[in-house]
């Protein structure tokens, strides 16, 4: 900020040139066109003050930054440089994922925890029963308001499972205050799940950002598998990919589940809140 700061030619700003002491622009200038007072200026380039995505966004007006700017801003702030929607397109990276892992049953979810697209394997294993809910592709809203059947976890992963996703709600709607879906989605929650009302007030620490669960199969058999969560920043995005420990009895399971599934394909769904 300070940089940007400094950087900026006061004309390129609307602000007299004259003779001045220091390159680019004063506290006190940055501050009278954002809107903030210098001091307040001086403790977040000293990082002092972690500020809101408003502020950031007035700042970057004041200092008329470019895109690239903008969005370094943001990332610095810890905000996604967005329009008020949660992004939830499958770009390239998801798809390459989606596309070279075709025998692991695998989502892709956008930060709000919609689903965007998921793999044939991972609908091979038949827990994901459709509700006709507004929410019913949503992975937050089915875990804690519309739970699975075919989905069972021990109260340790549960923990650590619901943990991730209250911290991934939180962090998307600090990121994405203007989206009136998710904004919805999160009132909704704490209106129908105690539990997660609770750990929305007080959160508790992600541990881990893997846990197991036992997948019920319609045939009336199970198999235990790892999720693990990975991360597509490029599209902000979230891929979950479920595997099982090599060689053992629940790999055999899941070879055979996958395989009865019929021929690998990629599924677009979900949508991103009511209606």
């Amino acid at each position: 900020m300070r940089q940007l700061r400094e950087s900026t030619a006061p004309a390129a700003v609307g602000l007299p040139v004259g003779r001045r002491r220091v390159r680019g622009l004063r506290r006190e200038e940055l501050g009278e066109l954002a809107g903030m007072s210098a001091d307040y200026v001086r403790r977040l380039e000293q990082g002092r003050s972690h500020p809101s995505a408003g502020v950031v966004n007035a700042i970057a007006r004041a200092l008329r930054v470019g895109r690239a700017e903008y969005e370094r801003l943001c990332a610095l702030a810890g905000y996604a440089a967005a329009d008020g929607r949660v992004p939830n397109d499958v770009g390239p990276g998801a798809m390459r994922l989606l596309e070279r892992f075709t025998d692991t049953p695998m989502f892709v979810s956008d930060a709000a925890m919609n689903l965007v697209a998921v793999n044939s394997a991972f609908m091979a294993l038949g827990h994901w029963q459709l509700t006709g809910d507004p929410w019913e592709w949503n992975i937050a809203w089915r875990t804690f308001c519309d739970p699975f059947d075919g989905f069972k976890q021990s109260a340790g992963d549960a923990t650590d499972h619901q943990a991730v996703l209250v911290a991934r709600l939180t962090s998307a709607l600090l990121r994405y205050p203007a989206d009136a879906s998710l904004a919805a989605l999160v009132d909704e929650m704490r209106s129908r799940s105690p539990l997660f009302d609770t750990l929305w007030r007080a959160p508790h620490p992600v541990a881990a950002y893997e846990s197991s669960a036992a997948f019920i199969h319609p045939d009336g058999g199970s198999v235990t598998l790892v999720g693990s969560l990975l991360a597509i920043p490029g599209d902000d995005l979230a891929a979950l990919m479920l595997t099982a420990a090599p060689g053992s009895a629940d790999a055999a399971r899941l070879a055979e589940i996958v395989s009865d599934g019929g021929e690998p394909a990629i599924i677009k769904v979900g949508q991103p809140g009511p209606g």
